[in-house]
């Protein structure tokens, strides 16, 4: 897990905020943050925690997606794809990190209106 922490706050805007034992770390990133907890690391882990690692993916908002991408796949990550404005208003890329899991960072770049994308806005 300590591999996962280093690459994470080497390659992403994270932070190491808390750290429980060798089990649990909590990264922190603008007003949130995410919590890495080794697989089975409890004897009631839930099944999914032993799951594969595209059994899930992350999507983080940042700011500066371009120079993320660049610090992201310096430190190793495995681009699935590069930055790219999209109709709905964000610049996105995604990446595997080295254990496989997926990532896309995605930057707000306009504000759209959901119906020109197909989309519904259900609350304001």
């Amino acid at each position: 897990m300590r591999e996962a922490v280093e690459w994470l706050t080497t390659a992403l805007p994270f932070t190491e905020r808390l750290r429980i034992a060798d089990h649990r770390c909590q990264l922190s990133h603008s007003n949130g943050a995410i919590v890495l907890v080794k697989p089975g690391g409890h004897a009631d882990a839930a099944s999914s925690t032993l799951q594969g690692p595209g059994a899930h993916s992350v999507q983080l908002r940042v700011t500066e997606i371009d120079a993320l991408f660049l610090r992201a796949k310096a430190a190793g990550a495995r681009v699935l794809a590069e930055p790219a404005d999209h109709m709905y208003g964000e610049r996105q890329c995604s990446f595997l990190d080295p254990w496989g899991h997926p990532w896309t960072l995605s930057e707000a770049i306009f504000d759209s209106d959901p119906a020109d994308w197909g989309g519904e806005l259900l609350v304001e």
